[in-house]
């Protein structure tokens, strides 16, 4: 019998390729969207994954609304809950997305314990399991960021205070349904849409040669597509339940992200800057750009994190980073990007 899992935010990065990795696994997907007008932006990404759509279907639900959840949930098996409110505006209110996202999720989770769904694996953020700075901790499922901590933007501040919420929930609520969530890095790699590209506009700025130099500022890079398979295993696998795993792979500072794209593309890459911007210029654009001032606490910092969780448990294998940034890149202009 075809089992049927829900995919929530069916046009976001990471849930298209959840949806496509499902699909080709022999999954029924239901995925969740705000709008049913959204169905061919969905079907385009499926249909560029290279996978038939017959087991493909869609619910109407907003997580902002309760109508709607119960009739999603209705038949499904296992629930990924990857959508969440990204505040591209960076709003100054760092409250101004915490409602969103932590109400979204228990409207998810209430309507799949109710369901009787058995698993339900939620996408929390690498920020979530981020130690206080200076403590030379190792970032590890087992830290618990303090989300009044000033490094963390609105957005990241959502995503803890989401995930407390969470583990609240289930503790107390959740029944028989088992849960699971996954931090991950800075998301990139290959798209399949030009649209809602989250961490991927890091790219795409690099390659329009923005900014003129690159910041001293690193990442953890995961690449979407080990993201996907890492939310399936996530979700199958027995041991899974009841946990938090990092997902991270190479650290890469942007200069060594411009070098790759230098190195690998060739005049394709022309305009990418490879010369690093003077920490003071950087705080100093941040004054003017609200979408910078949260990285200006990081400049220059490199918090060690640990997936080694998530390589025992659920074999986890990160593909090299320049491998995921030149593969981002590359089909950014495949995508007219």
């Amino acid at each position: 019998m075809v089992e049927t899992v829900l995919v929530t935010g069916g046009t976001g990065f990471v849930a298209g390729w959840c949806i496509v990795e499902l699909l080709k696994r022999g999954y029924a997907v239901r995925t969740t969207l705000r709008s049913l007008s959204k169905q061919s932006a969905v079907l385009s990404v499926v249909a560029a994954g290279g996978v038939p759509v017959d087991r493909l279907s869609f619910a109407e639900v907003d997580l902002t609304d309760d109508r709607g959840w119960d009739a999603a949930m209705t038949g499904c098996d296992y629930v990924l809950h990857v959508a969440s409110p990204l505040g591209r505006d960076a709003p100054r209110d760092r409250d101004a997305l915490v409602a969103p996202a932590r109400d979204g999720t228990l409207r998810v989770l209430r309507a799949g314990v109710r369901a009787g769904v058995k698993r339900i694996v939620m996408t929390s953020a690498a920020t979530a399991a981020r130690p206080p700075r200076d403590s030379e901790i190792t970032s590890d499922e087992k830290v618990w960021a303090d989300p009044d901590d000033s490094r963390f933007d609105a957005y990241r501040r959502s995503k803890i205070l989401a995930e407390r919420a969470a583990w609240d929930f289930m503790k107390t609520e959740g029944g028989s349904t088992e849960f699971v969530t996954i931090l991950p890095g800075a998301i990139l790699g290959p798209v399949l849409t030009k649209d809602n590209l989250g961490s991927v506009q890091i790219i795409e700025r690099l390659l329009q040669g923005r900014p003129g130099r690159v910041p001293r500022i690193g990442l953890w890079v995961v690449d979407v597509r080990d993201l996907a398979e890492l939310h399936i295993q996530a979700m199958i696998a027995p041991e899974a339940a009841g946990e938090r795993f990092l997902a991270v792979g190479d650290f890469m500072w942007m200069e060594d992200i411009a070098k790759a794209l230098r190195a690998r593309l060739g005049g394709r890459a022309k305009k990418v800057p490879t010369r690093r911007l003077p920490n003071l210029v950087f705080k100093f654009m941040a004054v003017f750009m609200p979408v910078l001032r949260s990285f200006t606490a990081e400049l220059g910092r490199r918090t060690a994190t640990s997936s080694e969780k998530a390589s025992r448990v659920l074999g986890f294998s990160p593909r090299p980073g320049v491998q995921t940034v030149v593969d981002c890149a590359e089909s950014l202009r495949d995508n007219g990007r």
